[in-house]
């Protein structure tokens, strides 16, 4: 029997009693077709291989149960109803995998705005070891970005003295936040 110029019915007729060369008629007949459905779909080569070689082994497994009127349009709503289900699973991982990548940047940034609050913290109770000259000098210098001539100028001391307060201030905070750990 040439399995190739039987018509849809007979050829799932034959499918039903596990013919396997009535499957391979079918798969060979409809293969491409779906293929092509399924790959203006989903847009991705081997998501549309896939989703058709799918399909054609879930036709094997319930060849026995399945209840094809119109063996072609069976195939095509399979396709399409497969095509759905991929695209809206994508959607769903895309969504949770965004999710995840929310949570972790929000996750750094609330760590960082503690850790940068802790810091300050740190900063500030170093700053209140020094001296009430050293600590304005070393604000003009860092805090307020002046230059070492404009804050001589401002406060009337040489340029030496301004970098001794700075000098000293650095000296006094590295020793204050040398074991300083935000966690």
């Amino acid at each position: 029997m040439d399995y190739r110029n039987l018509d849809n019915d007979l050829l799932i007729e034959q499918l039903k009693l596990g013919d396997v060369r009535a499957y391979s008629a079918i798969y060979d007949r409809f293969w491409f077709k779906l293929y092509a459905l399924a790959y203006n779909q989903i847009g991705t080569r081997e998501e549309a291989e896939d989703l058709v070689h799918n399909l054609f082994e879930n036709l094997w497994k319930k060849r026995a149960e399945a209840n094809i009127r119109n063996l072609a349009t069976y195939l095509v709503v399979s396709v399409k109803y497969l095509s759905i289900a991929y695209i809206k699973s994508q959607i769903s991982m895309r969504k949770f995998q965004e999710y995840l990548i929310f949570q972790e940047i929000q996750k750094s940034s609330t760590e960082e705005i503690i850790n940068y609050n802790d810091l300050q913290k740190a900063i500030d109770e170093a700053m209140k070891k020094l001296p009430e000259k050293t600590a304005y000098v070393f604000k003009m210098s860092r805090f307020e970005n002046k230059s070492v001539r404009d804050i001589a100028e401002s406060l009337g001391l040489t340029e030496k003295a301004v970098e001794y307060h700075i000098t000293k201030s650095l000296k006094i905070l590295k020793e204050h936040l040398q074991n300083f750990n935000p966690n």
